[in-house]
């Protein structure tokens, strides 16, 4: 028969983080306020079967980073929808079809997760972010003062978790 410890049996305090504290830098030209939500940033990694005679074993395959969604608020000045542009243009220009480099259209993200008292409690940096989707938001006369989001989908090379 084994005895808990004072660990096991005693409360011990902690702090949950809370998903409504947190916001993004370095989303250029993106002000931080604009920000609604942010999506789960997740990883997949592969297993890569090893047979032999009549076993089969697993090794570790690629990993794979998935796509992080943002919710923005959509303002009359400055424009979120007018900000996305600017970074979607620095991919691909619609007027005259051109692409450009990736060291352009590629950014890094900072996400700060903050505690109550406004400290940074965890940080993520999405490295080589590329806007794959974009949804500018509906409109619609029946809705009584419905805020417009834009919903921005972008898929990063990786992500580092510094805290």
């Amino acid at each position: 028969m084994s005895i808990l410890s004072y660990n096991e049996v005693f409360f011990t305090p902690f702090e949950p983080k809370q998903s409504n504290r947190f916001y993004i830098s370095v989303m250029d030209g993106i002000p931080a306020y604009l920000v609604k939500g942010v999506g789960s940033i997740t990883l997949a990694q592969t297993a890569v079967a090893l047979n032999h005679i009549n076993v089969q074993r697993y090794v570790k395959g690629k990993s794979i980073w998935g796509t992080v969604d943002f919710t923005l608020y959509e303002s009359i000045t400055p424009s979120a929808a007018q900000a996305v542009m600017e970074w979607v243009r620095l991919g691909h220009e619609s007027v005259t079809g051109r692409d450009g480099y990736s060291d352009f259209y590629k950014k890094d993200i900072t996400f700060n997760a903050v505690g109550p008292v406004g400290d940074i409690v965890s940080e993520w940096v999405i490295k080589g972010a590329v806007i794959t989707s974009v949804d500018f938001g509906a409109y619609n006369w029946d809705d009584d003062g419905t805020v417009v989001n834009i919903a921005v989908t972008v898929q990063p090379d990786y992500c580092i978790l510094n805290y």
